[in-house]
C-alpha cells in the first residue's frame, strides 16, 4: 500500500487524477451536505444519469463529452427544482422519471454507435487513466468557481437548509440558492464522472456528509469533517486502485464505505458512553 501511495505522485497519469479527483471529492462533499439535510440527496443520482446520456450522445457524434454535457445537466437541474416546486410531480418522482429516461436514451445512443467502448465504460465506472491534461486544467477553473460560490453564499446555503420558510421570511430569496445548490451539483457531477464514472460519483454527495453526522452535530463541524473524509477516502480510494488495478469509482466508493461503518460505530460508542 505504501508503494501505492508512492505511486500517486510519481506518474503524471495517477497526479491528474488524484488533483482532479480531489477537487471533485472536496466540492461534493460540501454541497452534499446542504443536499443530504434538504432530503434531496438523490438529485446527484438522477444528474450522474443525464450526464451519462448526454456523454453517449457526445461520444456517438464526436464531440467534446464534457462540453456538451456541462450545459445539459445545468439544464437538467434547473428542471427538476421547478418540476418539483411548481408541478404534482414530488422530488423524488421528478428525479427517477429524468434519471430512467436520461439513462435509456445514453443506452439507446450507445448501441446505435456501435455499443459499448473504452470511452463509454470509462464514463460509466471511472477510471484512472480517462483524465486529460485539458480535463484537469478545466476541473481546477470549475472547481475553484464551485468552492468560491460555496464560501460566498455559505450563510445563505445555511439559512435555506435548515429552515426554508424562515430563509423566504427573512428576506432571502430560496429560490435562487436552491438553484446555486442544485447548478453547482450539476458542474461537480459532469467533472467528477472521468474519475468516479457515472453510476457512482453520487456516492461523494451521500456517503461524506452522512458519515460526518454519524459524529458531529453542527453544521460547521459537519461540512469540516465531510471534507476532509471525503478528500482522504478518495486519496486511499486511488492507492488501492493502483495497487490492485480496480476501477477506481468502485474503490473509493468501498472506501467511503468502510469510514461510513466505522464512524457509524464511534457514534454509537459514544452515545451510549454519554447516555
Amino acid at each position: 500500500m505504501i508503494e501505492a501511495i508512492k505511486a500517486l505522485f510519481s506518474y503524471d497519469f495517477l497526479l491528474r487524477a488524484v488533483i482532479a479527483g480531489s477537487l471533485v471529492a472536496l466540492c461534493s462533499s460540501l454541497l452534499g451536505v446542504s443536499l443530504v439535510l434538504k432530503r434531496y440527496s438523490m438529485i446527484g443520482d438522477g444528474l450522474s444519469h443525464v450526464g451519462f446520456g448526454t456523454l453517449s450522445i457526445a461520444l456517438a457524434l464526436n464531440m467534446s463529452p464534457l462540453q456538451v454535457s456541462i450545459p445539459v445537466v445545468m439544464i437538467a437541474a434547473f428542471l427538476l427544482l421547478r418540476m418539483s416546486e411548481n408541478s404534482k410531480i414530488n422530488g423524488d418522482a421528478a428525479i427517477a422519471l429524468i434519471s430512467s429516461s436520461s439513462l435509456a436514451i445514453g443506452v439507446f445512443a450507445t448501441s446505435l454507435s456501435g455499443g459499448m467502448n473504452i470511452d463509454v465504460f470509462h464514463y460509466m465506472f471511472g477510471s484512472i487513466l480517462a483524465m486529460s491534461r485539458s480535463d484537469v486544467y478545466l476541473c481546477v477553473v470549475l472547481s475553484i468557481i464551485v468552492l468560491l460560490l460555496f464560501i460566498l453564499f455559505y450563510n445563505k446555503i445555511f439559512a435555506v437548509t435548515f429552515d426554508e420558510r424562515f430563509a423566504r421570511a427573512t428576506g432571502t430569496n430560496s429560490g435562487l440558492y436552491n438553484m446555486i445548490i442544485a447548478l453547482l451539483t450539476a458542474v461537480t457531477i459532469v467533472v467528477g464522472m472521468r474519475v468516479m464514472g457515472a453510476l457512482l460519483i453520487s456516492s461523494l454527495i451521500i456517503f461524506p456528509a452522512l458519515t460526518a453526522m454519524r459524529i458531529f452535530k453542527s453544521f460547521r463541524s459537519v461540512v469540516i469533517c465531510s471534507a476532509v473524509t471525503s478528500i482522504a477516502c478518495f486519496f486511499f480510494g486511488m492507492a488501492i486502485s493502483y495497487a490492485f488495478s480496480a476501477p477506481a469509482g468502485a474503490s473509493v466508493v468501498i472506501v467511503n464505505l468502510a469510514v461510513f461503518l466505522i464512524f457509524s460505530l464511534a457514534g454509537f460508542l459514544l452515545r451510549k458512553k454519554s447516555a
